[in-house]
């Protein structure tokens, strides 16, 4: 492939204003990089967040982290993907959100890369910081050093794609920490896009029964085709939901209890529901000002395991792939990316997306 003289962006300029598109100067990939052609980007909740300036995010910048494209030219040094295969260029490839500043304490030592001092992510940065193409919402980005690739198998679509390298492999992570076990039963608080793929994980993790939680009727008449055994509506009654969801989980409530609704006040009835001894993991809280009242002499006496989880290790984008190849033919993945637009869409495509008239909308260069 050419690698061209500049390419595209849609600028986020400031909060809820036009994107604009703009172009930058496009140079060859350094050392241990590769420049990539964008050929899907899926807009995450937080981008959102961002857009309407509720999580701090430089403008004028450049949003979009859950990214697929084909390799256009690779950088010296740069050879391999994480699992060991060569890469190539024209080759189709995802990688991890974030790149670390090198060797440090917290991925050398608390084996935790993703909280590392310095740790950068694709589609945080201000457009103005070289290389400018660091970030979905453009026709080029760059993969930085430090960062984990992955090349993609023919046997997935851009659409069932995309979304592994976050919303996934975080849910990876999720359900990891949420230590579900053959048997267990579970409740997940939200059915976006991350709620839908825990269930799924859920599953395959040898659950019981996966109950799901969410305000949306429609989503929850879809998370049936994702591993959802049962979906209540999550503004009923709190009394009547709780005696229903302990109905569904005897003899003592739900092993675990998974937040990826992003709403605080979800959190004091996902100690209630949890049982005692059981795991309560929350992720979905990714906003400053995430403020709560909750009784923590109930976590004491229920002896509570309480998780956060935040980004995700990087095994878990390789098992977040494997994933969603192996179980691609049992859910129907590709549907949860059910809107596309263009470049100059952007603006709309946000707007769709926070009203939840599509559940994962598409930016396709």
């Amino acid at each position: 492939m050419t690698i061209p003289a500049s390419g595209r962006v849609a600028v986020y300029t400031a909060p809820n204003a036009p994107f604009q598109v703009q172009s930058y100067p496009i140079r060859a990939p350094n050392a241990n990089e590769a420049l990539v052609k964008v050929s899907m980007s899926t807009i995450c909740r937080s981008d959102i967040h961002s857009y309407h300036g509720h999580r701090p995010s430089p403008c004028p910048g450049l949003l979009g982290h859950e990214i697929v494209g084909r390799i256009v030219a690779l950088g010296e040094g740069l050879t391999h993907d994480m699992r060991g295969d060569s890469l190539s260029v024209n080759d189709r490839i995802t990688w991890s959100e974030f790149f670390i500043p090198g060797a440090n304490y917290f991925s050398e030592v608390l084996d935790l890369p993703q909280k590392s001092h310095g740790v950068e992510k694709y589609g945080h940065m201000a457009v103005t910081t070289a290389p400018h193409h660091h970030g979905g919402f453009a026709e080029y980005c760059y993969v930085l050093p430090k960062s984990w690739i992955l090349r993609l198998p023919d046997t997935i679509t851009d659409a069932e794609a995309t979304p592994v390298n976050c919303g996934v492999a975080t849910m990876v992570a999720v359900t990891e920490a949420s230590n579900i076990r053959l048997g267990s039963t579970v409740v997940i608080q939200g059915l976006g896009l991350l709620g839908l793929y825990g269930a799924a994980l859920a599953k395959s993790r040898g659950a019981r029964t996966v109950i799901g939680l969410d305000v949306n009727p429609k989503r929850c008449a879809q998370s049936k085709r994702f591993g959802v055994d049962i979906a209540l509506d999550a503004s009923s009654d709190p009394q009547k939901l709780l005696k229903d969801i302990e109905s569904h989980c005897k003899p003592e409530g739900p092993d675990a209890v998974i937040e990826v609704c992003g709403v605080a006040d979800a959190l004091p009835f996902g100690i209630e529901m949890v049982r005692v001894g059981g795991t309560y993991v929350i992720a979905g809280l990714v906003s400053p000002g995430a403020n709560v009242t909750i009784d923590a002499n109930r976590l004491v006496k229920k002896m509570i395991t309480l998780r956060g989880v935040h980004n995700y290790h990087p095994r878990h984008l390789i098992e977040a792939l494997d994933f969603v190849v192996k179980n691609k033919v049992h859910y129907p993945f590709a549907d949860l990316v059910d809107a596309q637009y263009s470049l100059d869409e952007v603006t709309q495509a946000m707007s769709d997306a926070a009203s939840q008239r599509v559940l994962r909308a598409a930016i396709v260069p």
